[in-house]
């Protein structure tokens, strides 16, 4: 994927947190399962915002930062057992069609997974295939920009760029339903 950041100020494992509202909305839009998997925790934003909403959260990250109890692995080589849950998280954005794949390929009936990604992630002959394959069921857009932390620090975090959670729902093949949300 393409990315507004030069090499010298990318995010360490490209980590940009998330902020605590964007869960929030996520949760007033869509109905999730008692469990949830987060495999990009990082400092824990979207875990924290979970479990305050009565949510258990399977924890994982490639690195350990400073949240939860887990040993770190690659989500790609995760495994994570009878996958009965929704998977909700903010992959990094170099590897997010990966996630996406990945995330799509564990879903169970009943299940979802719940990505916040770059409103840009709809465009790209590269990620035609996964599209073809794994329509998104859902793409809610953020009509104000919400701003991620830098290697997990919102000190005069700034967006010049458009996230959205996009839903992915077991099996579905509907075009997806877009919609537009508020921060306010």
């Amino acid at each position: 994927g393409s990315s507004s950041h030069s090499d010298r100020d990318r995010a360490e494992y490209d980590f940009y947190a998330t902020p605590p509202e964007a869960t929030d909305l996520l949760m007033k839009y869509e109905e999730l399962s008692p469990v949830i998997l987060e495999p990009a925790c990082g400092e824990g934003n979207i875990a924290i915002e979970l479990e305050a909403n009565g949510h258990s959260v399977i924890l994982n990250d490639i690195v350990k930062r400073n949240y939860g109890n887990y040993e770190p692995k690659d989500f790609m080589d995760l495994n994570t057992g009878d996958g009965n849950y929704d998977i909700v998280t903010n992959p990094p954005y170099r590897d997010a069609a990966k996630f996406v794949y990945k995330a799509c390929t564990m879903l169970t009936p009943g299940h979802k997974s719940c990505m916040f990604l770059k409103l840009t992630f709809l465009e790209g002959i590269g990620r035609k295939e996964l599209f073809d394959k794994y329509p998104p069921t859902r793409v809610y857009v953020f009509r104000k920009r919400v701003n991620c932390g830098l290697n997990g620090k919102f000190d005069n975090a700034q967006s010049a760029v458009c996230y959205a959670w996009f839903v992915w729902e077991y099996h579905s093949n509907t075009a997806p339903i877009i919609r537009w949300i508020d921060s306010d």
